[in-house]
């Protein structure tokens, strides 16, 4: 018997998606011909946690209901395509490692640009410290450091550690979380911690690159015992930015926003205009210099990328 139903995607391979309705049945479902979402360009018209209404006898995606927000990145470094990560989400975590593998700070910088720029709140999870001698867990904390005195909410964990993931737990709870980071920084097995029921599949790091194998291949949204969801994404190496006006990319730096201000010229791109309060800031080390250069890497980028 055909009929219509509301519901929401669960998990995307690009080309099926699963779909959960009200009453915690899951559909798999396709789109039929050409789905367009006004406004995006992107690869792909829905996402995990896009809200859907959908023919249960035929498994059609019909329509697509407004998104409250999403986050996104460029599809691949030579694509003007964009790719939209997930959809309706109250907040996303990075999960960050110091070895095994090292993360680039450019990475950190540019997930969190993005998730400003979409008013997304993002928390940073450093995780693996049970492996960390004393300078690995001292740059850990400097970069704790670093980012709780911008305003983020920082955590050291283990994911291995049974005591150590009680207060993301809790930060967690009853809402739609977003969880990302490069492959091999222990999304999998934190999530596995979360909710055992889960099991996922994890995969051992690479001796040679010192990095994780791709083990998540598409996007899922999975539930949390004490309510809520997490959404697990695919290791990504590399975070591309897109829709991003050059002359705004400041405001997605919070401590270079909050500075600007009292920049001589009202236009000032932070670079080596006369009078920059920016550039003065990081000389004094009370912009951090490595977030200053992952503020440039992002405005000195082919302005194409910025259209």
């Amino acid at each position: 018997m055909s009929g219509k139903k509301q519901g929401i995607v669960i998990k995307s391979t690009g080309s099926r998606y699963r779909v959960l309705d009200p009453d915690g049945n899951v559909y798999e479902c396709h789109l039929r011909g050409r789905f367009r979402v006004s406004g995006v360009r992107t690869t792909n018209p829905v996402a995990v946690g896009d809200n859907v209404t959908f023919d249960t006898a035929e498994g059609v995606i019909v329509s697509l209901s407004p998104r409250k927000n999403y986050i996104i990145r460029r599809a691949s470094n030579l694509s003007k395509e964009s790719q939209i990560i997930a959809a309706n989400i109250d907040q996303a975590v990075i999960i960050i490692t110091v070895r095994m593998p090292s993360t680039p700070v450019e990475f950190i910088d540019r997930f969190l640009a993005t998730a400003e720029a979409y008013r997304i709140p993002a928390i940073l999870v450093i995780n693996k410290t049970d492996l960390y001698g004393e300078e690995d867990m001292e740059m850990a904390r400097q970069i704790k450091r670093v980012y709780e005195r911008i305003g983020y909410h920082v955590l050291l964990i283990s994911a291995t550690e049974d005591n150590s993931t009680e207060e993301i737990n809790l930060l967690l709870k009853n809402k739609t979380t977003l969880i990302s980071g490069n492959s091999g920084v222990g999304k999998t097995t934190l999530l596995n911690r979360l909710n055992p029921e889960l099991d996922l599949r994890t995969g051992p790091i690479s001796d040679y690159h010192e990095q994780g194998k791709h083990i998540t291949t598409f996007p899922e949204m999975h539930p949390l015992p004490g309510g809520g969801y997490v959404i697990d994404t695919p290791g990504i190496r590399g975070f591309g930015v897109i829709d991003f006006d050059r002359r705004e990319i400041y405001h997605f730096f919070p401590e270079i926003f909050r500075v600007s201000s009292g920049c001589r010229f009202h236009n000032c791109l932070h670079l080596d205009e006369p009078g920059c309060a920016v550039t003065e800031a990081v000389s004094r080390n009370e912009i951090e210099p490595w977030r200053y250069k992952s503020y440039l890497s992002m405005v000195l980028e082919d302005n194409e990328k910025y259209r």
